[in-house]
Parts: C-alpha cells; sequence; structure tokens
C-alpha cells in the first residue's frame, strides 16, 4: 500500500566545531581567538593521524586550511616549550613562509611556542638570534633554511618533524636540489607531513624516496580545481588580447581579481594598457623591486587594488583573502598551473570565479584541461555592441541615483508622478536627462563608468575619475571639488607629499592608514613594540588616509625597516620604506 504523504526532510548536517578534536585548552583558546569556527575537512582528517606520528601525503587545493592541518597538531602535540627547533616547514616563497610562521606563531602562543621566519632577501643576524633564543618551529624557503643548517645556525640533530608545504610549487620551481640536500642532514627518525595541491610524478617520486609508508590523504582527486570555483572561458582571436581582457572587465565587474600573464613582458603590457582603458592595475613579476613588491601587496591584501597582473613565479605563496575572480590572460604552457592559478579564489569554502581567454592556438591545452582534470568551463561570448550599450545605460542610470537619492519636495514628486503618465514622458524626460548631463564638465560616460568601478571595488583607493554634481551644485561644483581633491594625496606610495623631517631625522612610509584604522598612538605602540622605539615617537607619526609617514633617527633607519620587513599591524602586513626624496 502506497501513501501520498510527505516524507520529513532529514535535518541538515551541522558543521563540526574544533570540540570534536583531543586539544589542549590553550590551543583551543588560540584557535577561538583567530576566529576560527569550524575545522575544514583536511584538519579533520589531518589531526589524529599527524599527531599520532604518522607520515603524511595529503592532496588538497590551494584555500583549504592546510597551514592549520599541519600547524594545529604541531603546537598541540608534537612541539614541545623549550626544547629547541623540533620542526621544520618548507614553503617555496617568503610571503607563504611568513604565513605559515605568523598562523602557527598565534596558534601557540598560549602555549608559550616560538616561531622564526627564515627566507633569502632578510637579515641573516635577526635569523640566526631568533633561532639562537630557541624558536621551537621554523618556517622558510628552502635556500635559506639549507644555508642556516650548512653553517649549524640550525641544529638539524633536534629537528623531529618536517612539512612540505606547497610540495609540487616547490618541485617546479626548481627547488628539488636543495630540497634534496635538506632532506639527506635531517634525522632518518623523524615524521614527514607532505601538502600538495597536485600529486603528479615528481611528488611521488620523493615520497617514496623520503617518507616511511605515509598514510594518503586525498581530499582533491580528480576534481582538484573545481571545488567551489566556476570556470568560464572566452574565445577570442589572440589579437587585440588586452582590447578584449578590458571588455570582459567591463561585462563580469570583478571586485577583486588577479591575471595571470606567461611573461613577464606581458604584465606590464596588461597592465598599463588597462590603466590606460581607467582600470586600477599594477603589475607583479620578478623584476619588481622588493619595495614595490611589498608595497603593491600591501595594497592587495588591504583591496585597496582591484587588479593584480602577474606571472606565477612572482604570484607563487600569495595568500590574498576573500579574492573574488582570478582570469587567465593566457592559459599556461604547463596545464598543472591552471590548477594553482585558480586555487586563489574561491578559498576557505567560499566561492570564485575563473576565467580565461583561449585563442584557437590554445584550444588543445582547453582539451587537455577537460580530459585531464575534468574541469569543463562555460562558454561565453565576448560583450556585443547591444551589451557595452546597455552597460553604458546603466552607469547613467546609476549617476543619477546617486544625484538624486533625496529627492525632490513634494510637489516636485507629484509633478513626476503625472510626468511618468504624460503621452510624452520619453521626450520630455529625455529633455531633463540631456539638461542634467550637459551641466557636467567632462567625459559623462568616463565619469558615470568610474564611478562605477569604484563603487564595485567597494574599498578601492582610488576614486571616480569625476564627481557625481548633486541639483543644487550644477557643473560649478565639480571643478571645485576636483582642485580640493587635487590637493590631497591621491596615490598611495612612498613620494606622497609629506613636509620634510628635521635634519637629524628621517621619514619612513608604512603601508598602512586610517582606513585601515591606524591611529598615530597605535602606530606608535606598534613602533615601539617592534622595533624599541621610545615612547615619543607616537608625536612624529602622521596617520593619511591610505598610509602613514614616522619620523626616526636617521641612525635607526636600517635597524627599523629591517626589524619591521614582514611584520603586520591590524592584521594586516605592512610594507616600510623610506620615504622618496627624504
Amino acid at each position: 500500500m502506497t501513501t501520498d504523504a510527505p516524507v520529513a526532510a532529514a535535518p541538515a548536517a551541522e558543521s563540526p566545531t574544533f570540540d570534536v578534536l583531543d586539544l589542549r585548552p590553550e590551543v583551543r583558546r588560540a584557535i577561538e581567538a583567530m576566529g576560527w569556527k569550524t575545522p575544514t575537512p583536511v584538519q579533520l582528517q589531518a589531526y589524529r593521524l599527524a599527531t599520532e606520528g604518522h607520515d603524511l601525503l595529503v592532496q588538497s587545493r590551494t584555500g583549504t586550511g592546510k597551514t592549520g592541518a599541519f600547524g594545529i597538531p604541531l603546537v598541540d602535540r608534537l612541539v614541545t616549550p623549550g626544547g629547541g627547533a623540533q620542526a621544520l616547514v618548507l614553503a617555496p616563497t617568503r610571503e607563504l613562509a611568513l604565513q605559515s610562521a605568523g598562523e602557527i606563531g598565534k596558534l601557540g602562543t598560549l602555549r608559550g611556542l616560538r616561531t622564526s621566519a627564515v627566507y633569502g632577501g632578510a637579515s641573516m643576524e635577526k635569523q640566526v638570534r631568533e633561532l639562537e633564543e630557541g624558536a621551537e618551529i621554523v618556517s622558510g624557503t628552502p635556500g635559506r633554511v639549507l644555508d642556516h643548517l650548512r653553517r649549524g645556525t640550525l641544529d638539524a640533530g633536534s629537528l623531529r618533524v618536517l612539512v612540505l608545504d606547497e610540495a609540487d610549487e616547490m618541485l617546479s620551481m626548481g627547488f628539488a636540489k636543495e630540497l634534496h640536500a635538506i632532506l639527506e642532514l635531517l634525522p632518518r627518525a623523524r615524521q614527514t607531513m607532505l601538502f600538495s595541491a597536485t600529486v603528479d610524478g615528481p611528488v611521488k617520486r620523493m615520497a617514496e624516496r623520503h617518507m616511511k609508508t605515509p598514510e594518503v590523504l586525498a581530499l582533491s582527486g580528480d576534481a582538484v580545481g573545481a571545488l567551489g570555483i566556476t570556470h568560464y572561458i572566452y574565445f577570442v582571436s589572440g589579437v587585440g588580447r588586452t582590447a578584449d581582457l578590458a571588455r570582459i572587465l567591463e561585462a563580469e565587474d570583478p571586485e577583486s581579481a588577479i591575471i595571470f600573464c606567461n611573461t613577464k613582458a606581458e604584465t606590464e603590457q596588461v597592465a598599463e594598457g588597462l590603466r590606460q582603458r581607467g582600470f586600477e592595475a599594477e603589475w607583479l613579476n620578478g623584476d619588481l623591486a622588493q619595495a614595490d613588491r611589498e608595497r603593491i601587496m600591501a595594497r592587495t591584501r588591504a583591496k585597496s587594488l582591484r587588479f593584480l597582473v602577474a606571472t606565477d613565479v612572482a604570484a607563487r605563496g600569495i595568500d590574498i583573502s576573500h579574492l573574488t575572480h582570478v582570469i587567465n590572460y593566457s592559459l599556461p604552457t604547463a596545464l598543472e598551473q591552471y590548477i594553482h592559478r585558480t586555487g586563489r579564489t574561491g578559498r576557505a569554502g567560499r566561492t570564485g570565479t575563473a576565467i580565461a581567454l583561449v585563442s584557437p592556438l590554445e584550444l588543445g591545452q582547453l582539451y587537455y584541461l577537460r580530459l585531464q582534470y575534468r574541469i569543463t568551463p562555460i562558454e561565453r561570448s565576448l560583450p556585443s555592441k547591444g551589451d557595452e550599450r546597455t552597460r553604458l545605460e546603466a552607469d547613467r542610470v546609476a549617476m543619477l541615483e546617486r544625484a538624486f537619492d533625496r529627492g525632490g519636495a513634494e510637489l516636485d514628486q507629484a509633478v513626476a508622478r503625472r510626468l511618468a503618465t504624460h503621452p510624452d514622458a520619453d521626450r520630455i524626460v529625455s529633455g531633463l536627462v540631456a539638461a542634467f548631463f550637459a551641466r557636467l564638465d567632462g567625459d559623462v560616460d568616463a565619469m558615470a563608468r568610474a564611478a562605477r568601478r569604484a563603487a564595485s571595488g567597494a574599498t578601492a583607493s582610488q576614486e571616480p575619475a569625476a564627481p557625481t554634481p548633486t541639483p543644487a551644485s550644477g557643473a560649478a561644483r565639480a571643478p571645485r571639488e576636483r582642485r580640493e581633491r587635487e590637493r590631497e594625496p591621491q596615490v598611495e606610495s612612498a613620494e606622497s607629499t609629506e613636509p620634510a623631517a628635521a635634519s637629524d631625522h628621517a621619514t619612513l612610509y608604512l603601508a598602512i592608514g586610517k582606513r585601515d584604522g591606524a591611529t598615530p598612538e597605535l602606530v606608535g605602540a606598534w613602533l615601539r613594540d617592534e622595533v624599541g622605539l621610545p615612547e615619543s615617537i607616537a608625536a612624529r607619526v602622521k596617520v593619511k588616509d591610505r598610509h602613514t609617514f614616522v619620523e626616526v633617527p636617521k641612525d635607526a633607519v636600517d635597524a627599523t625597516l629591517e626589524a619591521l620587513a614582514g611584520r603586520s599591524c591590524l592584521d594586516r602586513p605592512v610594507a616600510a620604506e623610506l620615504a622618496r626624496g627624504r
């Protein structure tokens, strides 16, 4: 006998909390202070195996919480305070090494555990001091770690746990020689945990050679790049690709994006082409000076830069939260790089969008992407003239909405209602609209486009190219507002206008400002803690909207910049450099 009675739906399973892990109270409180609510799948599955001492081979894509997956077991069970360097974390880039050191440091702070980040391009003396002071967990890049091991400043004999983070990235970047040299210097009786987005031949061979019957956690499998990300492709001719990209950005209107190019020359050409079309874009490649790189990355993380155009090498290890789009200007020659590129969006359970421009010469790579990784992007057509006209109309409507956000008096509203039903409403309204836009000083469509881009970026640092006048202000107000803005520094750089320091002082530029919550007192306290500057330093701190200037004694400049390298304030990495012309 059948029945048509509805069947009650099973309640949705709730996500587990960190209570399911047998954590020490100090580690549990540290996790709560960091704002982590629920463990990710890789953190759940890795904890027991790691704390039991097993070797682990973990395939899990970027952004799934891998740092917590090895960081929590390290600080909770595997490392003890006061025992010297016991755990070594190897990462492909200084940014990733710093990120791991920062997160692990927070996890272990209540247990009294210390971390040290060791990487090239930074002071060896400072790193040696941290190691001598007994940092229990070391996070570093292969080259600098190998230097410390060979010099004896890092005691290989005390290391009990090795973590290889982004192992496939390290191997693809040519670190195989350094990795094998490091592994030969470490004790045989150690625990090794290898984390990788893809597990290909080189990664498998390294695991077979240097790991002891590892437990395998394949949390990504064949769908390594598909989880949480929607993939789209735009077919382009290959000629005028930057112009096609600009049309796509107009249609997609992403809040924030990394645009990947295959060569250094492409990054500069594409960034300049986008800037010429009114987009806020910066390029990042291996030729960029470190100070400029840190400034650009600080802007990107602070969400004051919408479009970062980068090569794979320059972008490796960069961790940008809430990145909404990854755009492949060209498909990478090594298709596994597509996984790493697109894995920078859709992180930590969020959704993301991956877009690729595909020319006829790249159809073979697209076929391989579908075959190898089971990723089938959705095809989209380049915006048509009609689409562009619709966007232009929408921008003008938005401009009118902002200009008349308060509406008119009661009588004006009554007239508007009558006008809506007037037989010649289109003619009259179009005349009113034409009169409004005629009062503006400049290219109306460029102004409307700039205002929409600034609004879409939410926290973009660049203001609209021209203001939207209110009905009361008319065209006369627009030039005055522009003059007022021109008197304020608009570009976040070390060249921003600032009075010269006293002759015995130099002015430093810090990439943090009022928009980040900075105040002279807070920055002064941060400088006292990080550098040891006197309490009076707050009087020499001048906080602007997007950056800060601080005067320090000239003989303290080098020590200050060294101490601030890689440091964070208000949970933001802060690039520091000598203000140009000071």
